[in-house]
């Protein structure tokens, strides 16, 4: 087992958890600002939250799946940029009263590949703000819904927690 320092260690997702896919979103142009906010392509999370996303990888891929990162640690400087862009609790944390769980190395924001690399059906893409992303799966076709159910049932089972308002986001409970 980690000790307690250590579970706090940033490190680099795809090289602690290579089996993972890291494409972040913020990397680039695609994302609710429109521009590019990170300067870098790697991933960080802390050491511990790492940890549990290896096992939920482990068992991801006995099924046939691969977790694909699209956000992890954020700069606090970023988190000002998204509030501008979103400024709405529901969705971003307003960075004027306090630290995003993304900032601690404790939050990330992920889906599902499949055996083929390509993304399992999911209520939305990344970064939908709108009723459709939320976690009530009423409004979308069942296959969405059962996908996006078993990532948040197997993340659940290795120490995440989800919110509401975005299938995608998880966040280590310590």
């Amino acid at each position: 087992d980690l000790l307690p320092q250590q579970k706090k260690e940033m490190v680099i997702l795809d090289i602690y958890v290579p089996e993972v896919r890291v494409d972040l979103m913020y990397a680039g142009n695609n994302n609710i600002y429109g521009e590019r906010l990170y300067d870098s392509k790697l991933a960080f999370l802390r050491r511990g939250t790492a940890e549990k996303l290896r096992k939920a990888q482990e068992e991801f891929a006995l099924q046939g799946y691969t977790l694909k990162i699209w956000d992890a640690y954020r700069p606090p400087e970023v988190q000002f940029k998204l509030w501008q862009a979103m400024p709405d609790a529901r969705f971003v944390i307003n960075p004027h009263q306090g630290y995003s769980l993304h900032s601690r190395g404790v939050a990330l924001d992920v889906t599902l590949l499949d055996k083929n690399g390509n993304e399992l059906l999911m209520p939305t893409g990344f970064d939908n703000f709108t009723t459709l992303a939320d976690r009530d799966y009423k409004d979308i076709e069942e296959t969405e819904a059962a996908n996006a159910r078993l990532l948040e049932e197997i993340m659940a089972k290795h120490g995440f927690r989800s919110i509401f308002y975005e299938w995608w986001h998880f966040i280590d409970q310590e």
